[in-house]
């Protein structure tokens, strides 16, 4: 299937998982509030999903899905099925080993990972027991990821893209029924947690035996298979790790600061819309296409691959990051504030989200970029990268936070910037990777497009400032803020198309082909996998 057609179905299922995860956020915010006990069930969601994103979406995904394509095309069923079978095993032994280290030394774990909290025992119990509970996770979401890679492999999108739902499902029940009492809507959320991930395991395993993937119990061991795929991973799993220091030194120095860490995650929130629905969308899909289009030797067909995806992605990114610098607070206010988070909260939390705005697009295009190397079974070079943007932004991160909260100010905004900072240094030296090797040189006319695609988006962020600057009396004529964020961002997205389609950056006729079934293609490539359309 066309690249545009196979994110449609991840951005799709994505943009229904993000409206339940927003259904969700704002039960926990009323639930929660911004306060020491929402900082400590965020930091319990924190340590699963380092290793999560370090194993099962990092390092493991970016070496399977090529490995898996390759000896799928190659060698055919039967030795991919060896290969899923035996990378199960391992990837399953391994994680069930970290998760019991964590669960067992966790108390002394977040002496530094929540280490602002130290001298208030309750919160500091709190947010390790909430830990201990949410630690399955990590095995059962490694698993699921694993029968992703082989539906993403073979083309099929539905049933690993549908999965997240099922987290935000069990998180907004397990909450509402305890939504009056935040320590026990936290232990509800931190079990609903582990309960979504067995419940995602078992979906995605299903949905992949259906397409013709049979993985057999296997015990643990060191085949070739496993070696390569180790081997690849390496250079990967050192790269997320430095992504994840990063996280992990951002939470310890937001934790000085009370609230700090539950503000920032609400303005992760909403720059992680666009990152999901767009950026992950268009990485998913585009590493299985690379991957066939390096290994038959296309490398035209590769270049313009990506020129694709920067534009694609970049016209939904753009107005977004524009929307998050010019009315941070109007969107947060509007969202976010009721129950315990509170107007004060949403103008903290607008700190952080004017800085995480522009830093948008670079967060999306490392995703677009990176596929470019993992085509290649090349994983150093991102890990250098990566490396790279973690030293920058642990010097960066600290610099800030300290310089702010010395000049008198919250310095959680700091962690903010130098994030940003980072994402833009790591895409700027993976685009100067790519083009010395010849891998990439973005077409005349692909530089044209993104031009045109910025200035749309430039004037958006105006009309959005001017928007945010009359605030009262917008809502005077409007009547609520939720009803004045709806006609921001419904009212912004439609304008900006239509002026996106008038200066022809963006044309109906390649819309239409954008999303017609390439030749050659797979037969129901990125299509429902059987007895799941309903």
């Amino acid at each position: 299937m066309s690249l545009a057609r196979n994110t449609a179905v991840i951005g799709g299922l994505t943009l229904i998982s993000r409206v339940l995860g927003f259904a969700r956020d704002l039960l926990l915010a009323a639930a929660l509030g911004a306060g020491p006990i929402a900082d400590a069930f965020y930091a319990a969601l924190r340590f699963p999903n380092l290793f999560r994103r370090l194993f099962a979406e990092g390092a493991f995904s970016q070496a399977f899905v090529p490995v898996y394509s390759k000896t799928l095309a190659e060698q055919g069923e039967k030795a991919a099925d060896t290969l899923a079978s035996e990378a199960l095993a391992v990837l399953v032994l391994a994680t069930s080993i970290i998760t019991a280290i964590a669960i067992l030394c966790m108390p002394w774990i977040n002496m530094v990972l929540f280490a602002g909290y130290r001298d208030n025992p309750e919160i500091f119990n709190l947010a390790t027991v909430l830990t201990q509970i949410t630690m399955p996770y990590l095995v059962a979401i490694s698993a699921a990821t694993l029968f992703s890679g082989a539906l993403n492999a073979r083309g099929r999108f539905f049933a690993a893209a549908a999965a997240p739902t099922l987290l935000n499902i069990c998180l907004l029940v397990a909450v509402w029924f305890y939504r009056d009492d935040p320590v026990a809507a936290g232990y509800a959320a931190a079990i609903a947690v582990s309960v979504s991930g067995v419940l995602q395991a078992i979906w995605v395993a299903l949905g992949a035996r259906r397409s013709g993937v049979k993985t057999r119990p296997s015990a643990p061991k060191l085949t070739p298979n496993v070696v390569r795929l180790l081997t690849l991973a390496a250079p990967a799993a050192i790269a997320g790790g430095a992504l994840q220091i990063n996280v992990m030194i951002s939470q310890i120095l937001a934790s000085l600061e009370e609230g700090a860490i539950s503000l920032l995650n609400f303005a992760d929130r909403l720059y992680q819309l666009p990152l999901g629905l767009i950026g992950v969308a268009v990485g998913v899909a585009m590493l299985p296409r690379l991957s066939r289009l390096v290994a038959a030797g296309d490398q035209t067909g590769a270049r313009g691959a990506l020129d694709e995806a920067v534009n694609l992605s970049m016209a939904f990114t753009l107005p977004s990051a524009a929307a998050m610098m010019a009315a941070p607070v109007f969107l947060l206010d509007g969202l976010f504030t009721r129950g315990a988070f509170t107007e004060t909260d949403a103008a903290n939390a607008a700190l952080a989200l004017f800085h995480y705005g522009w830093g948008v697009p670079a967060f999306v295009l490392a995703k677009i970029y990176a596929p470019g190397f993992f085509a290649r079974e090349d994983t150093k070079a991102p890990m250098r990268f990566a490396l790279i943007s973690m030293a920058l932004n642990i010097v960066l991160g600290a610099a800030f936070f300290f310089a702010l909260r010395a000049s008198g100010v919250a310095g959680f905004p700091g962690l903010a910037i130098a994030t940003s900072v980072a994402a833009w240094a790591n895409v700027i030296l993976m685009i100067g990777a790519l083009s010395r090797r010849g891998d990439y040189a973005p077409s005349k006319q692909a530089m044209s497009r993104l031009i045109r695609i910025a200035l749309v988006s430039a004037l958006l962020g105006i009309a959005l400032f001017t928007f945010q600057s009359n605030r009262e009396a917008v809502l005077e004529v409007l009547g609520n803020k939720e009803i004045a964020v709806a006609v921001l961002i419904f009212g912004g997205g439609v304008s900006y198309f239509i002026v996106l389609f008038l200066v022809r950056a963006v044309t109906i006729g390649e819309v239409r082909a954008a999303f017609r079934r390439e030749r050659g293609a797979p037969a129901g490539g990125g299509g429902l996998p059987p007895g799941l359309d309903g």
